[in-house]
């Protein structure tokens, strides 16, 4: 997190959970048609809350907030992994997809918390 961060786009912990969503719409491509309103529709939703919440959080222009909005975010991305673990286990996708995004969840809740103890620090000066 280099550099003058002037709106969320720039937080590389939005960028990796807006990737994470983008990846998530390919994958439910791979699960059978019968969990459409099941672990389909919870995987977008979870998906796409986890950078909404970091959006909204950076716009609340409060560390206490933001911090909130950003735990409510790993909720959401712990959520979306869960549902990976699921559909691997239940062999309804792909192992290596099922992999992939499930790595990529890990580097992104890696980034995400570096992103919250940062600003709990900032709270201290």
């Amino acid at each position: 997190m280099l550099g003058k961060i002037d709106n969320f786009e720039d937080l590389d912990a939005w960028k990796l959970a807006h990737q994470v969503m983008l990846e998530v719409y390919k994958f439910v491509k791979y699960l059978p048609e019968d969990e459409k309103y099941n672990r389909i529709a919870q995987l977008k939703r979870s998906s796409s809350s986890v950078g909404a919440n970091i959006a909204e959080g950076f716009g609340r222009y409060h560390w206490q907030e933001n911090i909130h909005s950003c735990r409510i975010a790993r909720g959401s991305l712990e959520e979306t992994r869960n549902h990976i673990i699921a559909a691997r286990d239940l062999k309804q996708a792909p192992l290596k997809e099922c992999q992939k995004l499930y790595n990529l969840c890990i580097r992104t809740r890696k980034v995400l918390n570096g992103y919250i103890r940062y600003l709990t620090k900032c709270k201290m000066t």
